[in-house]
């Protein structure tokens, strides 16, 4: 979620419904109803038309907001503002450092001033840029989370850097967070801990099933 590339993800229609994947596919409004397109974006995507976004079949955006202790995404107010109005669902997503993890949590939420519509979640990947979030930090992090709003929020990480902060068999909070999974292949490589997944981040542009790229944006996760 760092490095803006092409990529469409898939979320279920409702809370509790079942996700399929479906493959292959050629465009994101080739989805069928139970399954929705979304994308994720940060200040260093260009957007020209959410309306076009959300005609090209995209239903959802997943901005950035935070960083750390102290970033915030300076697009992520504008945005939202005009996401929502071209009738997109909305979230939000920090990006997880190696500081203070309650501290980060209550940056985020701050920031976000979520209501009970915000999909939440916390980006756990490696930090190019500094210290990386480690699983205990992200335990601290969704738990902060949870206790204040009374629901996890939702993780996005890959398998392979799970497997380099915990073991496969190490049970962790984190498994209670609905899973956002980055996985460029035809099936999901889940984490042990995750018996299934409710978004499937399933290509980096170049890798993995189409539709790479939407509308209104330029090339984005």
């Amino acid at each position: 979620m760092t490095t803006p590339v092409p990529v469409a993800s898939s979320i279920p229609s409702t809370p509790s419904a079942p996700v399929v994947s479906v493959a292959p596919i050629t465009a994101a409004s080739d989805l069928p109803g139970t399954v929705n397109a979304i994308i994720d974006l940060s200040h260093w995507n260009t957007v020209t038309s959410f309306s076009a976004v959300r005609s090209g079949g995209i239903t959802a955006v997943v901005h950035k907001a935070t960083q750390g202790l102290q970033y915030v995404d300076p697009t992520y107010v504008s945005r939202r503002t005009a996401a929502m109005a071209a009738g997109l669902w909305w979230g939000a997503y920090h990006f997880g450092t190696g500081d203070d993890p309650v501290a980060q949590a209550a940056h985020f939420l701050s920031t976000v001033q979520p209501d009970g519509k915000t999909l939440l979640v916390l980006d756990l990947e490696r930090n190019s840029n500094g210290p990386s979030m480690n699983r205990l930090q992200a335990e601290a992090f969704v738990t902060t989370v949870q206790q204040k709003l009374g629901r996890w929020p939702m993780l996005y990480t890959g398998s392979w850097y799970l497997n380099e902060i915990m073991t496969s068999s190490q049970h962790t909070p984190l498994s209670n967070c609905p899973l956002w999974i980055a996985s460029y292949q035809t099936t999901p490589a889940l984490p042990a801990q995750w018996k299934s997944w409710t978004i499937w981040q399933y290509t980096d542009g170049q890798h993995g099933p189409q539709p790479w790229t939407t509308p209104g944006v330029t090339n984005c996760d």
